[in-house]
């Protein structure tokens, strides 16, 4: 509470007391460019219940009233040393605009030097003991906020044995009470994503502590940090977490933007709360909106509330001609659900999802259609994802009329608090992995109970990795890797939903798992060599078949390669494209492709088999070979020859 004050006090001062201390949010709105309301809405009223509320109002009066004890003896004695200087001018008669300009400028003299010299008495330099209990709050809050200085080394999506050249980043975080004795910090997601290296900073202390990754929630843009040195945790208190803030509520975003090295504070507004797209981890959870300025350094810094509770993480802002001070936070109900799912499990499972697309009804005639009474309300299900568990117990045509007993209104949204209503999605990110959810339903006019179990997203084409590497296959010179968004991003760059093939934008909006090791694989590039001559053009078609085999994933291709005995190797693209392997050709050159462009393998970590050992106590992580023409990269003793010393 002692943030705010400190940042709106001299701006409250000249438009009076009494407004300001009979609300609590309208410091944020008593600035020099808007003068405060004739009358507070009752929404400000500051409730009687609120814990501290009535400290905070009295300090902050009692503040105000120093700030005005102290100037009134300046303007008091000004107003004395222009009467000095009009009698003075009465005296000399014969030179009256002299005697009016050396009173003027006896006055201001006078009134510079007691403005800019030392009070008077002691009451003007005492501060009010809980004007200094909050400004003590505050800087004690301050000091639980971190600078977090992270070295990423991210993937190269499109060459997927290579890395990015590394590069540094600077952002925020803080220490949280956990309630349970954990030394935890927390930041977004997207600042330590592809870690090689974390490093914390306090406010006021010259060392960086190297600190550890426990966790990264990629869907809700939070990671969980700790730092093992004690003397970090040295005269420092964690904040704590508070409630969701209201509308119109005033906050103050503290961290380490760009524009400076030391701590920065910004101030503003909750302008809107609602279920919003995460852009780190393409997903849909409840943000808050603030007009506060966010900039990048900002991304991971919490967020304060009056009361000096963190009521949410800055994370996002919206840049642009048409925007101006919009700005994203996490919420505490997003940031605790991570938290609570980290000590259920251990890690971060996730957010879950009812797995099933839905269909407004605000038309009379669809519900009419669905033999829907005028006051039956809900929202037409679509599609059921063929992996989630509501594919056992829905199907498309069915209403979803309630969640958990909660009226879903035909715009798919849910009363949310008085006044408001929220996507109903909502309900759903509110539950864990593997919890139940009760769902009333109507099929064919009659009302049902169901029961599901809600599941992770099963979409076939995954929004992000996680911060694992991507997987790929080269079979002379042809590079196969996996679908994701963030390949497409590598080739096609930012506008990738107007750029990509049509062919694989549409499995990454609309596809579903029907297998749970199904991918989409794609012929990602053609590696000139002698093999592959005539298909040097082809580039980002997904692969459907090997040999007549619909192909299940790139493990699945890695297996069909190894056992194959044909004579030839057959793939079915996209287009109708075809290209055609002969298989005594593929074990020469795919040799020559690894050790020219120095790839470690023909198959990336993740796709070779675990070690067996043998009979001599080594292992192998080599695939087995079936036939004599299997490829010269799988003989232990050629493939070593080709193995780089140094992966890029």
């Amino acid at each position: 509470m002692g943030l705010l004050l400190g940042l709106r006090g001299s701006a409250v001062a000249t438009h009076g007391i009494r407004r300001f201390t009979s609300s609590l949010s309208c410091q944020c709105l008593f600035s020099s460019r808007r003068p405060p309301p004739a009358s507070l809405p009752r929404m400000y009223s500051l409730p009687s219940t609120c814990p501290g509320s009535q400290r905070f109002a009295r300090s902050t009066c009692q503040s105000l009233r120093h700030q005005h004890v102290a100037s009134s003896p300046s303007i008091c004695n000004s107003a004395s040393s222009s009467a000095s200087g009009r009698k003075h001018k009465s005296k000399r008669k014969g030179s009256r605009s002299a005697g009016t300009d050396a009173g003027s400028q006896e006055a201001l003299m006078d009134t510079d030097l007691e403005m800019s010299g030392p009070p008077q008495n002691s009451r003007q330099r005492m501060v009010p003991p809980d004007v200094q209990a909050d400004l003590d709050d505050a800087n004690a809050s301050m000091n639980a906020v971190v600078k977090v200085y992270c070295v990423h080394t991210e993937p190269n999506f499109s060459l997927p044995w290579q890395r990015l050249r590394q590069h540094a980043s600077t952002s925020s975080g803080f220490l949280v009470a956990a309630g349970t004795g954990e030394r935890w910090l927390l930041t977004n997601a997207h600042s330590v994503a592809y870690h090689s290296q974390v490093k914390v900073k306090r406010r006021g202390d010259d060392r960086k502590f190297l600190a550890e990754v426990l966790a990264i929630g990629t869907e809700c843009d939070i990671a969980l940090l700790s730092v093992e040195d004690d003397e970090f945790w040295e005269e420092v208190e964690p904040l704590e977490l508070g409630p969701l803030p209201r509308l119109q509520d005033a906050v103050a975003v503290i961290g380490y933007p760009i524009g400076g090295d030391t701590i920065s504070v910004t101030s503003g507004v909750v302008s809107r709360i609602e279920v919003t797209s995460y852009v780190h981890g393409t997903t849909e959870l409840l943000a808050i909106q603030i007009d506060a300025a966010i900039n990048s350094g900002n991304s991971g810094g919490p967020v304060f509330n009056a009361f000096g509770q963190c009521v949410g993480i800055a994370f996002q802002s919206l840049s642009g001609s048409d925007a101006e001070n919009i700005g994203w936070l996490i919420p505490t109900p997003v940031i605790q659900h991570f938290l609570t799912d980290y000590r259920r499990n251990g890690h971060f499972t996730g957010f879950p999802q009812l797995g099933v697309r839905w269909q407004r009804m605000e038309s009379a005639a669809l519900k009419a259609s669905l033999g829907m009474t005028a006051g039956q309300k809900g929202v037409l299900v679509r599609a059921v994802a063929p992996l989630a568990d509501a594919a056992r117990v829905l199907k498309p045509g069915d209403v979803i009329m309630k969640f958990d007993g909660v009226q879903v209104a035909s715009d798919g949204t849910v009363p949310f608090r008085t006044g408001e209503r929220i996507a109903f999605n909502f309900l759903v990110s509110q539950k864990y992995t593997g919890e139940a959810a009760t769902l009333h339903v109507l099929r064919e006019g009659a009302t049902e109970q169901l029961e599901i179990n809600l599941s992770r997203p099963s979409a076939l084409v995954p929004l992000h990795l996680n911060d694992t590497d991507p997987s790929y296959v080269v079979i002379a010179g042809i590079v196969f890797t996996s679908l994701c968004e963030p390949y497409l991003v590598s080739e096609y760059g930012s506008d990738y939903l107007g750029d990509s093939p049509v062919k694989l934008l549409d499995q990454l909006l609309h596809a579903r798992k029907e297998h749970s090791d199904q991918q989409v694989v794609v012929l990602s590039q053609v590696l000139a060599c002698n093999a592959t001559l005539g298909y040097e053009d082809l580039y980002n078609m997904r692969v459907h078949k090997f040999n007549g085999t619909v192909l299940r994933s790139l493990q699945h291709l890695a297996q069909l390669a190894t056992s194959c005995t044909d004579t030839y190797m057959r793939f079915d693209l996209d287009h109708s494209e075809v290209v055609v392997l002969e298989t005594a050709q593929v074990k020469d050159a795919t040799a020559d492709i690894l050790k020219q462009h120095s790839i470690p393998d023909w198959l990336s970590k993740d796709l070779r088999p675990v070690p067996e050992a043998s009979s001599n106590g080594s292992s192998s992580e080599r695939p087995p070979l079936t036939h004599a023409l299997a490829m010269s990269s799988l003989d232990s003793g050629k493939h070593e020859e080709a193995r780089p010393e140094k992966r890029h």
